[in-house]
């Protein structure tokens, strides 16, 4: 056991029996769990249950366990201000922490409690970086809400209803008791958004327990599986069973298959790319369109469809999607000690218009599409399980932005018109910093009436909550003058999904004239972090992982 580092030595010993640890149990693995409780973010809240219950699962298994806290930040809550510019740089100070602890104290194993969008990714790559054994809990989804007798998720029924609100579609009344009703209590936003997109991933790798990606955040079933995973990474432990003995490159292949089946986030390229880095293995952004066009959509989740984690819990969550892709998916092992394919063969779909056959997928193609071309030549991300047929080849006019406020300022007073193509810039990995999301503006153009008639590009990302014809990742980004630096407006941009291109009506000649005079970007923070962050973050194309 790695724990023997500090068990042989006095001084360490007695610092640890101050802890409360016995003589008796120093000779039982210790595990951290490493938690991202907090009482902020919805998603978290409820964790200190499952703290204890991982706890009472460690202790049974014959372990001893130690619980460390780690930061989350609520994308919802700081969508739309300077908060958003930390949110993709804290999954690598959450991957930093989990690994400067895990090796400070030499921890035998790890319980990865997490949930939310950078969270559970950050902990992946710190899980795949250490090569400790590991267990991920995924916190899991939150209820629908209801009002009226409809359904509700945060986005559709809060971010879009906003901007329905201010122009004047919905009453005050109903405005306010959306708002008051469409998130009713503890877990990740209800829909097939980046935190349950990365939850169900993280299933798919084989590095959560079977069910753990679905079950409801609220449920005695998480609780349950909390306990086990307690349990059963003693076991690892003692089998010498570590992340990168799972996560190979089918583990990815298989997640990025569900990704695509399900209709996941475009977020899902980043962070899987990013965790495949950590892991040493090379994930290039080819990968996930290829795999897009050769897997069927097999659910209809909120953004792109009506239904929610729930009713795919129900269903039979991941073990069913598995029972329907299973000749797709690659046999690998999992933590709880099965294979992938011997999952797939226990598992049991419930209800088929949920989780349709792969002869009645809901599209053909997988949820995302990777568009390349003079505006992208490394390419940019598309979720077109989202994008209604009439929009999925659009030729518009650009309205150009250097920011995310600008040009959410500019759809609300009413600037942006049917055949308009919104370019949002210099919001990219290095360009924020932080590449934040453009919920805002996307939410306004759907609350507005206007996703079947505008287009919005942006070297920036998306909510997992987005719909719509958005594109982003767009790389390289204008801070590290890529071509979208050189966008004007009016300029006639071309998007065609089927056909992967993303182009502006410029020359070759034009181009490199027009980024010739491109002048160096001023950084819209200059203190503080993000400023070292900013120096050393990669392409949204690799990952937008920092280099060594």
């Amino acid at each position: 056991m790695r724990s023997k580092n500090i068990k042989k030595m006095g001084p360490s010993r007695a610092l640890l029996h101050a802890t409360g640890v016995s003589p008796q149990e120093m000779n039982k693995p210790f595990i951290g769990i490493a938690s991202s409780f907090t009482d902020l973010v919805p998603g978290h809240v409820d964790m200190r249950s499952l703290e204890r219950a991982i706890e009472k699962g460690v202790h049974a298994g014959g372990g001893v366990s130690f619980t460390f806290g780690l930061p989350a930040i609520c994308d919802g809550i700081a969508m739309g201000h300077k908060g958003m510019h930390y949110s993709l740089p804290s999954r690598e100070l959450i991957a930093d922490t989990v690994e400067s602890v895990t090796e400070a104290h030499q921890l035998d194993g790890l319980i990865l409690l997490t949930a939310c969008d950078k969270i559970t990714p950050g902990m992946l790559m710190a899980a795949a970086r250490l090569n400790v054994p590991t267990i991920v809990v995924t916190a899991g989804p939150m209820m629908t809400g209801c009002y009226k007798g409809s359904r509700l998720d945060l986005v559709h029924d809060t971010f879009e209803a906003e901007a329905a609100y201010k122009q004047k579609k919905i009453s005050k009344i109903d405005y306010d008791n959306l708002i008051l009703t469409s998130c009713p209590g503890a877990g990740s936003c209800s829909g097939l958004f980046t935190a349950n997109t990365m939850a169900c991933a993280t299933e798919a790798m084989g590095m959560s327990l079977p069910f753990c990606g679905t079950a409801l955040a609220v449920s005695s079933k998480k609780k349950m599986i909390a306990y086990e995973s307690g349990k059963r990474i003693v076991e690892l432990v003692k089998e010498d069973l570590t992340p990168k003995k799972i996560m190979n490159l089918n583990a990815f292949v298989n997640a990025i298959r569900i990704d695509m089946a399900l209709g996941g986030s475009t977020n899902a390229v980043l962070h899987l790319t990013a965790i495949a880095h950590e892991a040493g293995i090379e994930l290039p952004i080819e990968l996930f369109d290829k795999i897009s066009k050769e897997t069927p959509h097999i659910t209809s989740i909120r953004p792109g469809g009506d239904n929610f984690m729930e009713d795919f819990e129900n269903a039979g969550g991941i073990p069913a999607a598995f029972s329907v892709l299973n000749k797709m998916l690659k046999n690998n092992p999992t933590v709880s000690g099965l294979t992938i394919k011997q999952i797939a063969k226990e598992g049991i779909n419930y209800n088929p218009q949920i989780i349709r056959s792969l002869d009645n997928p809901y599209h053909a193609q997988g949820s995302l599409a990777v568009l390349k071309g003079n505006l992208a030549p490394e390419g940019a991300v598309v979720k077109q399980t989202a994008v209604s047929p009439k929009m999925m080849q659009f030729k518009g006019t650009a309205k150009v932005f250097d920011s995310e406020d600008a040009a959410q300022k500019a759809i609300l007073s009413g600037k942006i018109k049917e055949g308009d193509v919104v370019v949002i810039r210099y919001e990219g990995p290095k360009g924020g910093p932080g590449m934040r999301e453009m919920l805002y503006p996307t939410s306004a153009i759907a609350g507005m009436g206007l996703s079947e008639s505008v287009a919005l590009i942006t070297d920036g990302r998306f909510s997992g909550g987005t719909r719509g014809p958005c594109i982003g990742h767009v790389s390289p980004e204008a801070a590290s003058y890529g071509p979208i630096a050189a966008v004007k407006d009016g300029d006639i941009i071309e998007i065609d999904i089927p056909n992967r291109k993303l182009e502006v009506n410029i020359s070759n000649d034009e181009m490199k004239k027009r980024l010739s005079k491109v002048k160096p970007h001023e950084p819209k923070i200059k203190t503080g972090w993000l400023s070292r962050y900013a120096r050393f973050v990669t392409s949204a194309s690799t990952g937008a992982v920092l280099k060594a």
